[in-house]
């Protein structure tokens, strides 16, 4: 049986997609950032749950996901600021999303409704790229424990490096709730399934 280490995320419009890409080239120019962000394989992505699930059960995901796009509303979301993070020797820049009440709730619903499914044993060989570093696999594993609930940060990854654009705020919508299958660096390789917001 196949298993697949996945995300479940929130897919931004167009122009912020857009605007995080761009940014990432500058990072990819100046730092030789490993993370590529464009609109095939490396989705710019606010993640709301991440584990590992059985090829068989993403039918039934699928569901869960288009009644949980049915049922809730999430409005404007709003890019307060940069977060750089340390990884190990390298620096991480992410754009920090304001945790609204609709985004924690949409984040908690995910994350109960799709329990039943997600578990935390990843190995290397359920990511979709051929080199996965340690962080990749510990970032999956402690996921439920360090990122959820009250640990919820939602963010998006822009790359390798320090990012200097300090154009904030920046409001935008999230067009798609999606299901991907992650590569190295948590990136989303693919789109698995997804249902419009």
């Amino acid at each position: 049986m196949a298993r697949k280490a996945v995300d479940v995320v929130l897919l931004p419009e167009k122009a912020m997609a857009n605007k995080a890409i761009e940014v990432n080239a500058k990072l990819v120019e100046n730092f030789g950032s490993e993370i590529v962000l464009n609109t095939e394989n490396c989705l710019p992505h606010i993640s709301l749950a991440v584990g590992c699930v059985d090829d068989k059960d993403i039918p039934a995901i699928h569901k869960i996901l288009h009644s949980i796009a049915k049922e809730n509303s999430l409005g404007t979301l709003i890019v307060s600021g940069v977060q750089i993070a340390s990884v190990g020797s390298r620096t991480l820049s992410v754009f920090e999303i304001e945790r609204t009440k609709e985004l924690q709730s949409l984040h908690e619903k995910v994350t109960e409704m799709l329990s039943p499914y997600l578990t935390f044993d990843v190995t290397a060989d359920m990511i979709a790229d051929a080199e996965v570093e340690r962080f990749t696999l510990q970032w999956i594993s402690s996921y439920k424990e360090k990122s959820s609930y009250q640990n919820f940060a939602p963010h998006i990854t822009i790359g390798y490096g320090e990012v200097i654009d300090r154009l904030f705020p920046i409001k935008f919508i999230a067009s798609k709730l999606a299901f991907c299958h992650l590569g190295n660096h948590c990136t989303c390789r693919k789109i698995l399934v997804s249902v419009e917001l």
